[in-house]
Protein backbone atom coordinates (compact mmCIF):
# COMPACT_ATOMS: atom_id res chain seq x y z
CA UNK A 1 0.00 0.00 0.00
CA UNK A 2 2.32 2.33 0.12
CA UNK A 3 3.63 3.16 -3.11
CA UNK A 4 6.46 5.22 -3.66
CA UNK A 5 6.09 8.55 -5.71
CA UNK A 6 9.14 9.56 -6.85
CA UNK A 7 8.13 13.23 -6.44
CA UNK A 8 6.89 12.71 -2.70
CA UNK A 9 10.45 11.00 -1.65
CA UNK A 10 12.13 13.99 -4.16
CA UNK A 11 10.14 16.75 -2.09
CA UNK A 12 11.52 14.70 1.16
CA UNK A 13 14.30 14.70 0.14
CA UNK A 14 14.34 18.40 -0.55
CA UNK A 15 13.03 19.39 2.33
CA UNK A 16 15.84 17.33 5.04
CA UNK A 17 18.09 19.50 2.58
CA UNK A 18 16.98 22.54 3.32
CA UNK A 19 16.02 21.80 6.82
CA UNK A 20 19.78 20.24 7.40
CA UNK A 21 21.20 23.81 5.55
CA UNK A 22 18.93 26.17 7.90
CA UNK A 23 20.31 24.05 10.94
CA UNK A 24 23.49 24.53 9.21
CA UNK A 25 22.92 28.40 8.66
CA UNK A 26 21.33 28.96 12.24
CA UNK A 27 24.23 26.95 14.11
CA UNK A 28 26.93 29.25 12.00
CA UNK A 29 25.03 32.13 13.03
CA UNK A 30 24.66 31.41 16.61
CA UNK A 31 28.52 30.59 16.68
CA UNK A 32 28.72 34.42 15.02
CA UNK A 33 26.75 35.93 17.66
CA UNK A 34 28.49 34.08 20.26
CA UNK A 35 31.70 35.35 19.00
CA UNK A 36 30.69 39.26 18.79
CA UNK A 37 29.38 38.44 22.56
CA UNK A 38 32.53 37.34 23.55
CA UNK A 39 34.16 39.72 21.80
CA UNK A 40 32.08 42.91 23.34
CA UNK A 41 32.47 41.27 26.62
CA UNK A 42 36.50 41.11 26.41
CA UNK A 43 36.26 44.96 25.59
CA UNK A 44 34.51 45.86 28.41
CA UNK A 45 36.44 43.26 30.73
CA UNK A 46 39.51 45.14 29.76
CA UNK A 47 37.39 48.20 29.85
CA UNK A 48 36.29 47.92 33.57
CA UNK A 49 39.77 47.13 34.22
CA UNK A 50 41.68 49.94 32.85
CA UNK A 51 38.97 52.13 35.05
CA UNK A 52 39.52 50.66 37.82
CA UNK A 53 43.87 51.37 37.37
CA UNK A 54 42.62 54.91 36.99
CA UNK A 55 40.69 54.67 39.76
CA UNK A 56 43.00 53.41 41.70
CA UNK A 57 46.19 56.31 40.45
CA UNK A 58 43.20 59.28 41.17
CA UNK A 59 42.97 57.43 44.44
CA UNK A 60 46.48 57.51 45.09
CA UNK A 61 46.60 61.15 44.24
CA UNK A 62 44.18 61.76 46.31
CA UNK A 63 46.36 60.63 49.09
CA UNK A 64 49.15 63.04 47.82
CA UNK A 65 47.29 65.86 47.91
CA UNK A 66 45.94 64.95 51.12
CA UNK A 67 49.38 64.78 52.99
CA UNK A 68 50.74 67.57 50.78
CA UNK A 69 47.72 69.36 52.30
CA UNK A 70 48.60 68.29 55.53
CA UNK A 71 52.53 69.29 55.07
CA UNK A 72 51.62 72.84 53.80
CA UNK A 73 48.96 73.82 57.37
CA UNK A 74 51.66 72.58 59.07
CA UNK A 75 54.34 74.72 57.38
CA UNK A 76 51.98 77.65 57.78
CA UNK A 77 51.79 76.82 61.47
CA UNK A 78 55.31 77.14 62.01
CA UNK A 79 55.49 80.48 59.91
CA UNK A 80 52.92 81.79 61.84
CA UNK A 81 54.88 81.03 65.41
CA UNK A 82 58.13 82.63 63.85
CA UNK A 83 56.52 86.14 62.88
CA UNK A 84 56.99 87.08 66.29
CA UNK A 85 60.26 86.41 65.86
CA UNK A 86 60.43 88.27 62.63
CA UNK A 87 58.78 91.23 63.70
CA UNK A 88 61.71 90.98 66.55
CA UNK A 89 64.53 90.69 64.09
CA UNK A 90 63.08 93.88 61.84
CA UNK A 91 62.72 96.19 65.29
CA UNK A 92 66.74 94.79 65.95
CA UNK A 93 67.31 96.12 62.39
CA UNK A 94 65.77 99.50 62.72
CA UNK A 95 67.45 100.06 65.98
CA UNK A 96 70.85 98.34 64.09
CA UNK A 97 70.29 100.87 61.18
CA UNK A 98 69.64 104.12 64.03
CA UNK A 99 72.77 102.79 66.08
CA UNK A 100 75.01 103.00 63.30
CA UNK A 101 73.50 106.67 61.88
CA UNK A 102 74.33 107.67 65.55
CA UNK A 103 78.29 106.13 65.70
CA UNK A 104 78.49 107.96 61.85
CA UNK A 105 77.92 111.11 63.95
CA UNK A 106 79.96 110.58 67.00
CA UNK A 107 82.50 109.41 64.43
CA UNK A 108 82.66 112.91 62.61
CA UNK A 109 82.50 114.45 65.91
CA UNK A 110 85.35 112.76 67.41
CA UNK A 111 87.28 113.50 64.27
CA UNK A 112 86.50 117.51 64.43
CA UNK A 113 87.77 117.09 68.31
CA UNK A 114 91.11 115.61 67.08
CA UNK A 115 91.23 118.08 64.91
CA UNK A 116 91.20 121.13 67.12
CA UNK A 117 93.10 119.68 69.27
CA UNK A 118 95.64 118.79 67.04
CA UNK A 119 95.12 122.15 66.19
CA UNK A 120 95.27 123.62 69.60
CA UNK A 121 98.45 121.21 70.17
CA UNK A 122 100.22 122.59 67.64
CA UNK A 123 99.05 126.27 68.38
CA UNK A 124 100.55 125.78 72.24
CA UNK A 125 103.88 123.89 71.20
CA UNK A 126 104.70 126.67 68.36
CA UNK A 127 104.04 129.73 71.22
CA UNK A 128 106.24 128.11 73.53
Amino acid sequence: MASSNPAVVEAAGQRDELAESLAELFANVSVMVRGELQGTNNQLALLEKMNDRVAQEYSNYGDVAAGLRVFVEQLNKKSRGFDEYVSQIDAIDQQVTEFEAVVSMLDKHVALLEKKVKSAYHISSSTQ
